[in-house]
């Protein structure tokens, strides 16, 4: 897994974006007390579900890689 260059901040991007979708899809209200892990967990798991971003395989689920899986989708956004 080749870390992105501004990482970090594509992930602050993402939870925005992940929120953004999964509230206007009205599945999801998010707490302001709701971490950042479960954030990112909660978005990754919906993207795979509604087919967005490509699912990782169960053994390699983890915090980590679902923050650089939503990095990368948020890129991918910025582009298009």
């Amino acid at each position: 897994m080749k870390k992105l260059k501004n990482e970090k901040e594509l992930v602050k991007k993402a939870i925005a974006a992940g929120i953004e979708y999964g509230e206007s899809r009205g599945v999801v209200k998010f707490e302001p007390t709701d971490s950042a892990a479960e954030k990112i967990e909660y978005i990754y798991r919906l993207l795979v579900h509604d087919k967005v971003i490509q699912p990782l395989p169960e053994d390699q689920v983890s915090q980590q890689t679902m923050r650089h899986r939503l990095a990368i989708w948020v890129s991918r956004l910025d582009q298009a």
